[in-house]
């Protein structure tokens, strides 16, 4: 079956949705004070991310969607930790 460009473009689109919905669950882990609101949006964004992903999985490969979720999530956790959370960013990756 073959995916036209717009089609595909709206695949990315759900693909990228999905991976902010996941930085969302983990920020608002975080971020959020009262433990039932905490559990609550962490479930919400995990919902909405398991749905945009299954979306992008109509309109892309599943390498395509789940390497555009992934990075799309890496980067904005990344990013939210930074600015939100004020943590360091290394440019090498320590393992010991």
């Amino acid at each position: 079956m073959a995916v036209s460009g717009i089609n595909k473009k709206k695949g990315y689109g759900w693909a990228i949705s999905a991976g902010l919905n996941a930085a969302f669950a983990a920020i608002s882990a975080k971020f959020i004070a009262p433990q039932l609101i905490r559990y609550g949006m962490v479930i919400l964004f995990n919902v909405m991310m398991w749905g945009c992903y299954v979306n992008s999985l109509k309109a892309l490969s599943s390498l395509q969607a789940t390497v555009t979720n992934f990075a799309t999530n890496f980067l904005s956790s990344g990013l939210a930790g930074f600015f939100l959370f004020e943590e360091p960013l290394s440019p090498k990756v320590r393992i010991s």
